[in-house]
């Protein structure tokens, strides 16, 4: 039977141990994870990739769910519970590990990442916002000047080693941000906690349901609070009975400029990609990211 997940009244004690309330929160970007570090040598995207366990193991995962034993541990064989994965796959790095085994999280996953290859198939949607010759990516992020305007640039994968961040874009969790279309698909990466939200409310139930709902820069999928211990804490739109995706969402509220410089001059780039698209509508501004359209 499905079930919900619903935010109570009280603070959890993880978030009270974390001290959220001299976090940073952030807009839980709704997309696809990504990491970027280097594979052969060269900064690399990666993408994310769960070790899942097998049919037996799952089972018993769940009847030991379902079942009074709860307060005793789960015992996860590693090496025989879980699926194969590629000999590139690479767990998360903030996986507890035991006896030089990554172990699952609580929902039964070993959370990982496989690099995006050129040519990948699968993972196409990831390809088309880097570039491996000239080691770049296609990010959004706030304009450096103005915190109200957006900016579509591309920055070396070098600045982005160690970084996790959000793929969204037309083929991406149905698009809630309305980019490209299915004949000129657009996909874009946004680093993690890289819009911070500015006048949030307190930390009460009724008020942060009142912002989602009636605060323009509530109209986000959730909010993200990276503490200073480095632990993440995440409240969903879902978790308080709310809607997601929203018909007029935050992010498109603001316009956004194309900054392709210095690459559009010095790089040849392959003339069916996003990069020289960009190129050819460099310093651009668009009412809001809905608006632009590639003329491919």
């Amino acid at each position: 039977m499905p079930f919900k997940v619903l935010a109570t009244e009280t603070i959890s004690h993880k978030a009270l141990d974390a001290d959220i309330h001299s976090a940073i929160p952030t807009e839980k970007v709704d997309g696809t994870c990504c990491y970027v570090t280097a594979y052969k040598g060269r900064p690399y995207l990666w993408a994310r990739l769960d070790r899942k366990p097998n049919k037996l193991a799952e089972k018993r995962f769940k009847n030991f769910l379902h079942s009074k034993q709860s307060s005793k541990e789960f015992f996860w064989n590693v090496e025989e519970d879980f699926k194969p994965v590629p000999e590139c796959w690479i767990p998360a790095k903030e996986i507890e590990q035991l006896n030089g085994n990554p172990m699952p999280d609580e929902n039964g996953h070993i959370p990982g990442w496989v690099p995006v290859e050129k040519n990948n198939k699968q993972y196409c949607w990831h390809s088309s916002v880097v570039n491996y010759e000239f080691e770049l990516a296609l990010v959004l992020k706030h304009h450096p000047d103005d915190p109200g305007l957006l900016e579509i640039s591309a920055v070396p994968l070098s600045d982005l080693l160690e970084q996790t961040l959000e793929l969204i874009g037309t083929n991406i969790n149905g698009n809630p941000y309305g980019l490209g279309s299915k004949k000129h698909p657009l996909h874009l990466l946004i680093p993690h906690g890289a819009f911070q939200i500015r006048n949030l409310p307190t930390l009460k139930h009724s008020d942060l349901l009142s912002w989602f709902e009636s605060c323009r820069e509530g109209k986000i999928e959730g909010i993200v609070w990276h503490c200073n211990d480095g632990s993440l804490i995440k409240v969903h739109r879902h978790h308080l009975g709310l809607c997601w995706p929203t018909p007029d969402t935050y992010m498109n509220s603001k316009p956004v400029i194309i900054n392709m410089n210095p690459y559009k001059y010095d790089y040849a780039f392959d003339t069916k990609s996003l990069f020289n698209h960009f190129s050819k509508i460099d310093n651009q501004k668009f009412g809001r990211l809905k608006d632009i359209i590639l003329d491919v």
